[in-house]
């Protein structure tokens, strides 16, 4: 069905993505110098905002917003395996919890053995995850999920794509700022950005 292929492959690149950004903090993680017992604060929270971003970036995924709902409403069989991968979510989350606890104010190391280790097992769960949703998810829903559905999921991912794209381009609100006659500032924001997408189903 070119619907659900379609579909399958724009998810795998956003799989791709996710890879390649959890490659890369492995990659500046195993590159930290290994003398010591102890990271710089400032270190450690870069790299913690670096987790923070690939987990939310996982986390949003059009797979969880399009594919896993219509996958529920589908088929019960898909129940235990999506239990599965949130538990793998909570697993990244509460790992992600240990790393950033372990950075405190700007002057106190950081042990490294254990930030180290949560960001790991961060890591680690979210690859996890990947990879059963490529082996196990991906799979079932090309068998469960009927024709109408993959062409509503292609409509919603469309769309979602055309606002992204048009957020992208439009120009940021302009900050004016004015000084009052009493020597106040006065601050002018012009223009909002809109946070909701409504999809026709």
């Amino acid at each position: 069905m070119l619907t659900s292929t379609y579909t399958l492959v724009a998810l795998s690149v956003e799989q791709t993505t996710v890879r390649a950004a959890l490659q890369s903090l492995l990659d500046e993680l195993h590159a930290l110098p290994g003398d010591f017992s102890t990271l710089a604060a400032g270190r450690a929270a870069q790299l913690c905002t670096a987790l923070r971003q690939v987990y939310d970036n996982c986390h949003w995924r059009k797979l969880d917003k399009f594919l896993v709902p219509a996958l529920r409403r589908s088929t019960a069989a898909a129940d235990g395996l999506l239990e599965e991968l949130e538990r793998l979510s909570g697993q990244a989350a509460a790992a992600m919890g240990t790393a950033q606890a372990c950075v405190g104010a700007a002057d106190r190391p950081v042990p490294r053995d254990v930030f180290c280790d949560a960001v790991e097992c961060c890591v680690g769960a979210l690859h996890s995850r990947l990879e059963r949703e490529e082996h196990e998810l991906f799979p079932l829903a090309r068998a469960a999920v009927g024709g109408d559905a993959w062409f509503a999921i292609a409509n919603q991912m469309l769309a979602h794509d055309a606002y992204a794209q048009e957020r992208r381009s439009e120009p940021r609100p302009l900050r004016h700022e004015l000084v009052g006659h009493a020597g106040h500032d006065v601050h002018l924001d012009f223009g909002r950005w809109h946070d909701a997408l409504t999809v026709a189903h």
